[in-house]
């Protein structure tokens, strides 16, 4: 299996359902109440990376968020998430794209990835990550990534985890950190994933 390979990740949405995905969520909690208190017009535009088929645009659809971007590497991953909003789906931008060769030719004022980050485990590919978020980013960065006690693995694949310390210093070149908060995730299975949830705001250095 090659890590973080577009085929691993089209296979993993193509052969299993929600129920079977460690990450899924029914309610994204974190990731709205992060949202929510940069006090956001609801024409600001909100980019989900990695969102696969995440339920995070269904509650922004639900409250109003018109500019919604959702990216995964997944097209199986977006046509699900699709196929839930039926035709809600025409009001959100899909994009099917590894985050490190993204390219857009807009900002966005809010950059949310929740169990994106952790999988970048190399310095070039969290460079390139973090190249484009400073690109990208006008406003706010929330990332949601495995902490010193989540899993060291995910999905068979190796993942990097991060204490607040740690993914604070990484992101220091560009962001300033609002808050940080550590969140268990109960798996669809019953079992917990400790998460670091960090809010940032976009500098100019």
């Amino acid at each position: 299996m090659i890590k973080n390979s577009k085929d691993h990740w089209e296979a993993v949405y193509k052969t299993k359902n929600p129920e079977q995905l460690s990450w899924t969520q029914e309610i994204p909690k974190a990731s709205l109440d992060f949202i929510h208190s940069f006090h956001l017009s609801k024409t600001a535009k909100i980019l989900d990376v990695g969102g696969g088929d995440s339920r995070l645009v269904d509650y922004l659809l639900g409250e109003g968020f018109e500019n919604i971007t959702v990216l995964d590497i997944s097209a199986n991953a977006l046509d699900k998430a699709k196929k839930r909003l039926g035709s809600n789906a025409e009001k959100v931008s899909w994009i099917v794209s590894n985050i490190t060769e993204f390219q857009p030719d807009s900002k966005f004022d809010v950059w949310h990835d929740r169990a994106t980050f952790h999988f970048l485990t190399n310095s070039h590919e969290v460079s390139t990550y973090l190249d484009t978020a400073r690109k990208l980013i006008s406003g706010y960065l929330i990332i949601g990534t495995f902490s010193e006690k989540g899993p060291e693995n995910c999905s068979g694949l190796p993942v990097k985890r991060y204490s607040e310390e740690e993914l604070t210093a990484e992101l220091k070149n560009g962001f300033n950190k609002i808050r940080c908060i550590a969140e268990d995730h109960i798996t669809p299975f019953n079992t917990r994933q400790n998460f670091l949830f960090c809010s940032l705001k976009r500098n100019n250095n």
